[in-house]
């Protein structure tokens, strides 16, 4: 039977990429910071299933230590991890000069140093047995860097890179390494996220309608499935992912441009 980790997996995408795998008779390992939101989703993720295919584990995956102990548990409990899906992720939208160094850095911890320490978790058992799949998310905020997201950008971007970077280490070991770049998702964070989103990036990003987290969730499983290295959502952000260089120079132009004459309204 399949073993899924999922972090940040009590919510959004990670919990509807639970429901997904739970319905295909996996073994699901959930991990997440709060502890009753994790129980509630086991909750409903059991509804008709077996209780004993669901796993909590509560960790801050910004935390090392947490998240390999985490992680061994579950794969002490399920076996060896099949499919690792980071999920786990934050989004604190502000000016850089005035955001806190503490927020800048619980960003990059959580958002890359998170997805770093889960698959060091699992990487070297995957290797070992020539077999695995890797999923990280990253953002359409890692092709592009969006006004009030510097934090939340660099976190993102840098995960592209490490996903490049380990795609070429771990494909002669059969291992295959994704990374996905999801549009605004209807999740509990995106939420809390509009309250203090910059204005300036209400109107560089427009009103596009954020994406149910089924549908999201579905794109990547089935990314997964066919072991695509890179997944887009949405052709703005499929064309800012081949053709970044040629398309870029003129999306800041025009997003520099949007900002100055909002800077001008009396």
């Amino acid at each position: 039977m399949t073993h899924v980790i999922i972090t940040g997996g009590s919510s959004g995408i990670g919990l509807a990429l639970a429901h997904l795998y739970a319905a295909r008779g996996a073994r699901i390992s959930l991990l997440a910071r709060t502890a009753s939101v994790l129980e509630a989703a086991q909750t409903v993720l059991s509804k008709g299933r077996d209780t004993d295919t669901i796993r909590i584990e509560s960790a801050d995956v910004a935390d090392t230590d947490q998240t390999e102990a985490a992680i061994r548990r579950c794969e002490d409990a399920f076996g060896p991890c099949d499919i690792l899906i980071t999920c786990a992720g934050i989004v604190e939208p502000g000016l850089f000069e005035t955001s806190s160094p503490e927020a800048f850095e619980r960003q990059l911890q959580t958002n890359l140093f998170g997805s770093i320490h889960a698959v060091r978790a699992v990487y070297a058992g995957m290797k070992q047995r020539r077999s695995g799949r890797i999923m990280l998310v990253s953002s359409g905020a890692g092709l592009i860097g969006i006004y009030g997201y510097a934090a939340y950008s660099a976190s993102k971007f840098a995960l592209h890179g490490f996903a490049e970077a380990l795609r070429s280490e771990a494909k002669p070991h059969g291992v295959k390494i994704s990374v996905c770049f999801p549009h605004d998702t209807e999740t509990p964070q995106f939420t809390r996220e509009l309250e203090h989103r910059p204005l300036e990036a209400e109107v560089i990003m427009g009103r596009v309608a954020p994406w149910p987290p089924d549908a999201v969730a579905s794109r990547i499983a089935r990314a997964i499935d066919k072991g695509d290295f890179e997944v887009f959502f949405g052709w703005t952000l499929w064309a800012l992912g081949r053709f970044g260089s040629t398309v870029k120079p003129f999306l800041n132009w025009w997003f520099d441009r949007a900002i100055l004459r909002l800077s001008r309204r009396p």
